[in-house]
């Protein structure tokens, strides 16, 4: 890998880890969203430190330029975050319809009590003529 390219990978992985814990220093980004985040941008910032290990894993796959291998590693990575944070919205999607269809139930049961409880007051009243 040529060096401007290493120098490059290694601002972006050291740029994005920076910013993940900036993020979850200013209560921003979850601490339990921030692990995969912070995963990612470990492991990405040690390939792009390491040129051995980059190019041993670009071998394996069968890609010939390491660089793209890095690519590779970081499509993943977002590949697995958008799967989790789509589990996290399903979740909180049907938690919402659930919440919905609670509240719904308590406003009848609270309009039906103050019906109620307004009827015995109608029949105590007098009737005008």
């Amino acid at each position: 890998m040529q060096d401007r390219i290493q120098l490059v990978s290694i601002i972006a992985a050291a740029g994005l880890l920076f910013v993940v814990l900036e993020l979850v220093r200013r209560r921003r980004l979850m601490e339990r969203y921030a692990l995969l985040w912070l995963a990612s941008a470990f492991v990405l910032l040690a390939l792009a430190i390491w040129r051995g290990a980059l190019e041993d894993v670009a071998t394996s796959l069968g890609i010939f330029y390491p660089p793209n291998a890095l690519f590779l590693i970081a499509l993943v990575f977002v590949l697995v975050l958008l799967l989790h944070f789509s589990l996290a919205v399903s979740r909180l999607a049907d938690q919402s319809k659930v919440l919905a269809q609670k509240l719904a139930l308590l406003e009848e049961r609270v309009s039906r009590s103050e019906s109620a409880a307004e009827a015995p007051e109608r029949e105590n009243e007098p009737v005008a003529r």
